[in-house]
């Protein structure tokens, strides 16, 4: 046999070994319950109407322009419905219909707008994804109730270790991203987001001091790197979790906008903990799955287990390259954005821009002003105003949307300012480019000026 079958088979052997589910259960219900308070907060708050009714324009993903929004009666419906799956995936009743249309629901809602994109809604996306392949309902589960026979014990190393292996992608990447002048040597942007927390009991007066950014720069790199392993090895695993309850405790206080971020990690992050840690805590429970001890046995094999474990080897490379296409890229990564996206590049910028659009007709060069609040909310404005392919999909609608008024060919044209980690505001594209015939593509836009 050639050398790399015989390494691919020896991890798929080790990939297959039987462990405990009850880590897997644990994170089913977490997940679910959090999940469920995340779409409750969405709609108590009013974001449903907000950020998908009420704008007239979505900046949609570059090839998915074919995702719009349903009108009220269908975003309400499909909230309720995501409401009713994550309740489903909690208590493990229908769980593989429940994770499908979470999944899909949640994907959908996602990408409506450019605008609403986080790091952490990415983050749900991927592990909804995931959990529709993993049989996390087979204890302590409404599903095990109805049908005992098929109660497991044990499941494959590997159902635990790609929820690890996620949890680890988010972390490690976002401490090599810390690994930037920025961050490290101005201490930036925390510099400048502190000291409007010294409103805070007992450490507000030390949010104007240099010395505190820096501590918290240099403590958040190290912390986001090297944490997933302290979590992998037993000896450190408790500290290190005290570690990540302390840090997203801070996290949370420090930046309430962040949402539910700093619970979700938190929560997630008992997925490193033991097989028995976790039977520990399913002890508590209300419940019991029905089944005696002689159904106790690994997970049902699943039927295609070399496409299985060629769908995993896929996935996990795409997570490891995905965060490296910004290096496809020309320029500072920062200012451009151009890569940026899904690469957990989480709270590493304070970054604003003022845009001004002047849309003028080819032939008469008679110019027309735009009030961007006419066709923006405040929050599509301010992150359409420093992110190159917004800016660049919004000067198109301009186009369409003065065409319909009467005006012959229009051009677009485009005067932004921007300031990044509290530098002075500068140019941020050429102000004499017409924008309406330049093409929306994964390529680097040549109309943006360099940083200096």
């Amino acid at each position: 046999m050639a050398p790399g079958g015989s390494i691919f088979n020896s991890i798929r052997t080790r990939l297959s070994a039987p462990v405990s589910i009850a880590p897997l259960i644990t994170f089913r219900i977490v997940f679910g319950l959090l999940m469920f308070a995340s779409m409750l907060r969405f709609m108590w708050r009013g974001w449903i109407e907000t950020v998908y009714l009420t704008p007239q324009f979505h900046f949609t993903y570059w090839g998915f322009e074919w995702i719009k929004p349903m009108g009220s009666t269908g975003m309400y419906l499909l909230f309720i419905m995501l409401l009713a799956a994550t309740l489903f995936i909690t208590i493990g009743f229908l769980y593989r219909v429940a994770a499908i249309v979470f999944f899909l629901g949640f994907t959908y809602v996602e990408m409506l707008d450019v605008a609403t994109y986080l790091n952490h809604y990415y983050f749900i996306s991927l592990v909804a994804f995931i959990m529709i392949w993993l049989p996390a309902n087979k204890d302590h589960s409404a599903d095990v109730l109805l049908k005992p026979g098929a109660r497991r014990k044990l499941v494959p190393l590997w159902c635990i270790g790609i929820i690890r292996f996620q949890m680890g992608i988010v972390y490690v990447f976002a401490g090599l991203a810390k690994l930037n002048p920025d961050w490290l040597l101005d201490a930036q942007p925390l510099r400048t987001w502190l000291p409007a927390k010294s409103h805070l009991p007992v450490v507000g007066g030390f949010m104007y001091d240099a010395w505190v950014a820096y501590l918290f720069s240099w403590f958040g790199a190290v912390y986001d790197l090297f944490i997933v392993f302290f979590l992998l090895n037993r000896r450190t695993r408790l500290v290190a979790y005290f570690f990540v309850v302390v840090f997203h405790t801070a996290t949370a206080i420090f930046f309430p906008g962040i949402g539910m971020f700093p619970y979700v990690m938190m929560t997630c992050s008992l997925i490193f903990f033991s097989g028995k840690f976790h039977e520990m805590l399913l002890s508590f429970l209300p419940f019991k799955s029905a089944g005696k001890a002689s159904l106790y046995k690994i997970s049902y094999d699943y039927r295609f287990p070399k496409a299985l474990f060629a769908g995993i080897a896929m996935y996990t490379l795409l997570q490891v390259t995905i965060p490296f296409r910004f290096l496809l890229y020309p320029g500072h990564l920062f200012w451009h954005e151009e890569g940026f996206r899904f690469s957990w590049r989480v709270m590493l910028m304070e970054k604003s821009g003022a845009a001004y659009f002047t849309v003028r007709e080819k032939d008469t060069h008679r110019s027309y002003s735009v009030n961007n609040a006419e066709f923006l909310t405040n929050l599509q404005e301010k992150m359409m105003s420093t992110q190159p392919d917004m800016i660049l999909k919004y000067a198109h609608f301009l186009a369409n949307e003065y065409k319909k008024r009467g005006v012959s060919e229009p051009e677009v044209y485009g005067e932004i300012y921007v300031s990044l980690n509290g530098q002075r505001s500068r140019l941020f594209i050429d102000s004499a480019v017409n924008l309406a015939a330049e093409p929306l593509s994964w390529k680097h836009y040549t109309w943006l000026l360099p940083y200096k």
